[in-house]
């Protein structure tokens, strides 16, 4: 069995500050990691930590980019066991998408969509919820996520455990 790492965050972005005001929750983005230490998240965000609204995937970290930027991201960390097959899996596919990152686009319209609760689905664009959703789903992991995901659906993932909640910058292994 192996680990991989379900990152909860709050940067205070004004995107993430919207983002909080229409779900009612208390983190706005979702990434993950395949090591305890958060060395590579993968999601989709902002690419730039200086312009917000142009977005793709990204390699994130709180050494670096956005979340070095703004230092005072809240975070909540959770742990998931997966087989070695699908562990595999989930490295081929953020891989593939890392190898072809240049074709793939941050879906600003479906994630609005999300507030009335209708999914715009656009080839090669995600969102970040979106995207670790479909890396979970095709890497055969059955956790029931709703179709219409949002990063807090990811607290509630059966067989998950929480490691850690406070500042994403005091985080240690």
């Amino acid at each position: 069995m192996s680990k991989i790492y379900i990152v909860l965050t709050y940067s205070g972005t004004v995107l993430s500050k919207l983002i909080k005001i229409y779900t009612q929750k208390e983190y706005s983005h979702v990434s993950i990691s395949l090591d305890e230490n958060l060395k590579q998240m993968y999601s989709f965000g902002r690419l730039n930590p200086y312009v917000p609204f142009v977005g793709g995937f990204v390699q994130e970290s709180p050494n670096y980019g956005t979340f070095k930027r703004f230092n005072k991201t809240k975070t909540k960390i959770y742990s998931l066991e997966v087989d070695e097959r699908q562990y595999e899996k989930i490295i081929r596919i953020i891989k593939k998408i890392d190898l072809d990152k240049k074709n793939y686009r941050f879906n600003i319209i479906g994630l609005f969509a999300v507030a009335l609760h209708l999914k715009i689905k656009r080839e090669k664009s995600f969102y970040c919820a979106e995207f670790v959703k479909y890396v979970f789903d095709n890497s055969n992991l059955q956790i029931g996520l709703p179709d219409i995901v949002q990063p807090d659906d990811f607290s509630r993932i059966e067989g998950s455990s929480e490691v850690y909640t406070g500042m994403l910058n005091d985080y240690r292994a």
